[in-house]
């Protein structure tokens, strides 16, 4: 039971929780609203909508998990999302290697809070193959400074997207996804072809992904309070 149930009277609690189902369903709608907005933006190449949408979408995210008690970590990773989408908003090298980090901080929340339930070695081989295989190929097509930067991060994203699917396959496709977008983001910084409206595909892949490890997060915390309640 949370502070806000125990400070509640039981009486009170059902529609304590109405209101709060329909503040997260409202806060997921502009949560969409402002993804769609940001997608579009880069589809039609209009860069102020981009800039006003994208700082919004992790924080809707954030308030609508909190409705739904989600766990601090999950809360704490999306929000060192949220910084790393800031900075990465500033088209300079300072500003990407902070984003960087501030994206690993998030890496790190998750994979405390995925815990240690196991995982099909399997799928950590794939992942493993996917790690060499990419660093090995961008290594040297990136600047010098940033090859160390890139493979360091590179190995915690991986590690992330492999555990995440400790928690289901919604959390597992998302660890996925976020492992695609940053990719997708190492072969620019590699000045790699790109696909046409490239930023579309990263935003589009990243939302997606965040999204997936909230609600896989949220299900699998949700099923382990209905098992604590049944004991």
């Amino acid at each position: 039971m949370s502070a806000t149930e125990s400070r509640t009277p039981s009486w009170a609690r059902p529609a304590a929780a109405a209101a709060d189902g329909v503040r997260g369903r409202i806060l997921l709608v502009a949560f969409a609203a402002a993804t769609a907005v940001d997608l579009g933006s880069l589809l039609a190449g209009w860069h102020l909508g981009h800039v006003l949408a994208k700082p919004l979408l992790m924080p809707l995210l954030v308030a609508h998990v909190i409705t739904r008690r989600a766990p601090r970590l999950l809360v704490a990773a999306l929000l060192f999302g949220w910084g790393g989408d800031l900075a990465l908003l500033f088209d300079a090298e300072p500003a990407f290697l902070v984003g960087m980090g501030s994206f690993a901080a998030g890496h790190v929340c998750y994979l405390v809070l995925f815990g240690r339930a196991r995982t099909h070695p399997a799928l950590g081989g794939a992942y493993a193959v996917a790690l060499l295989g990419t660093v090995g190929l961008l290594w040297g097509d990136l600047p010098d400074d940033l090859r160390i930067p890139v493979a360091g991060y590179s190995l915690l994203l991986t590690a992330m997207a492999y555990r995440s699917s400790a928690l289901g396959l919604r959390a597992g496709l998302g660890g996925a996804l976020f492992l695609l977008s940053d990719t997708l983001i190492a072969t620019g910084v590699a000045a790699w072809p790109q696909l046409p409206r490239p930023d579309f595909w990263i935003m589009a892949t990243y939302v997606a992904a965040q999204y997936l490890l909230a609600a896989g997060a949220l299900t699998s915390t949700q099923a382990y309070r209905r098992t604590v309640l049944q004991d």
